[in-house]
């Protein structure tokens, strides 16, 4: 069971055993680079793929059906093909640059990228960044790329032994700008080069940018403002693992291996999706009554029956909402004064009133992934959050803190294999 304290307003932090502190003076880097796309006849809805992280195996396995030349047969790589299977993916990677399926473009640009889609309510929405390539800061310095959550444990060597195999960044750090004069940038000329509808309904447009004042432009303008990362903390903490190894094996010589690809867009409410990462509750003695234990802290409504629309009824309630294993809720709304001095996460309220109680949680995002699990047995009870106010998100940066882990998860995802950054 892992226990933790509150993040609290006054004094030290208790929940950020870090505080990522800007360098006075420092900005962040971040440079055009010459990509390597899929070559033009290739259709990008079937050679593209969700990030590997989201991915399971029966959605790996469907994408590498789908087409040959799909990225997960590079970026994913069979457990069953054992220790060679980074080698492999190296071979095949290697394999579509000279038999022409991936080509390198001919000069270094950035690269638009806009996804358009509906929220949860069905109101359109529009995400609009540019593609990089940003510092890599050692660790134990400071600079102006900085974490937003602590991160849990995840085995690391995989994408690092990726990285290795293949000499690239497959995949972006996902980085939101505090800069000034952010959607000014959306403006700047660029030439589409793919457009596509995924299987979700999203519509993703990738335009490179190549005229040189627009890339000045660019270049000046997120680098003039600390980058938070928001998804791939774990990716940007191997890019300094990679960086740290170059830098051994050639003293003295700076290298692509000094950055890393970045998708960043603005820390901005109308430019950033965020959704709830909800909690599911085992371990919990056969003695606690936790709606009885929960009541200390929260008035409890019955919800009835939750469903997929729940996402939606609890910020409309403004509570958060306990699931039972039959799938029916109950509305949880913070009593007055009983999170005083807590910052505004639900993820926090749920910790201190959980406070005695001898739990286990696991981390998981949408509601009818949490039905499915209690249905299944796996939890006794699910518990559905509230997303992260931007104006939080924002907030703790500024002071330099850490939110908790698994607070945010921003959608929809960027897409693999839309550019690829070598690093040979």
């Amino acid at each position: 069971m892992t226990r933790r304290p509150p993040l609290r307003l006054t004094g030290a932090p208790s929940v950020a055993v870090e505080r990522p502190v800007c360098q006075p003076g420092a900005v962040p880097r971040f440079e055009p680079f010459t990509g390597v796309r899929y070559a033009e006849q290739l259709p990008l809805v079937d050679v593209t793929a969700p990030p590997y992280d989201v991915l399971s195996p029966a959605d790996r396995a469907a994408l590498g059906a789908r087409h040959r030349d799909n990225i997960v047969h590079v970026d994913v790589p069979l457990e069953s093909d054992g220790d060679r299977r980074y080698a492999m993916a190296g071979d095949v990677y290697r394999r579509w640059l000279a038999d022409g399926t991936l080509v390198r473009d001919g000069q270094a640009s950035f690269y638009r990228h806009t996804m358009r889609f509906a929220d949860e309510t069905g109101a359109p929405r529009a995400t609009v960044g540019f593609v990089g390539a940003i510092d890599v800061v050692p660790r134990g310095e400071t600079g102006d790329v900085l974490p937003h959550e602590q991160t849990t444990p995840k085995a690391k060597t995989d994408r690092l032994d990726l990285t290795r195999a293949t000499e690239t960044n497959l995949s972006s750090v996902w980085g939101l700008s505090m800069a000034e004069g952010f959607p000014s940038l959306l403006a700047l000329p660029a030439t589409v080069v793919g457009a596509f509808t995924d299987d979700d309904g999203v519509h993703h447009e990738v335009a490179r940018v190549l005229d040189a004042a627009a890339i000045a432009r660019i270049r000046s303008t997120i680098g003039s403002a600390p980058v938070l990362i928001a998804d791939g903390h774990h990716r940007y903490d191997i890019a300094r693992t990679y960086q740290s190894e170059q830098r051994a094996a050639h003293p003295g010589a700076g290298g692509a291996y000094d950055l890393t690809m970045m998708y960043v867009i603005e820390l901005a409410p109308d430019a950033l999706f965020v959704q709830a990462i909800h909690r599911l509750l085992s371990g919990i003695p056969a003695t606690v009554d936790l709606p009885a234990h929960l009541a200390r802290s929260f008035t409890l409504e019955p919800a009835g029956p939750v469903d997929a629309s729940f996402a939606a009824a609890v910020v409309h309630h403004r509570c958060l909402c306990l699931v039972a294993p039959d799938g029916h809720g109950t509305f949880l709304a913070p009593r007055a004064g009983a999170f005083d001095g807590l910052r505004d996460l639900d993820s926090l309220r749920l910790e201190a009133a959980l406070d005695g109680v001898a739990h286990e949680k696991r981390y998981q995002h949408g509601v009818d992934h949490v039905l499915a699990a209690l249905a299944a047995g796996e939890a006794q009870w699910g518990v559905l959050l509230r997303p992260v106010p931007i104006a939080e998100i924002r907030r703790t940066a500024t002071e330099g803190a850490l939110m908790p882990p698994k607070s945010t998860f921003f959608a929809p995802k960027p897409r693999t294999g839309l550019v690829i950054r070598p690093l040979d």
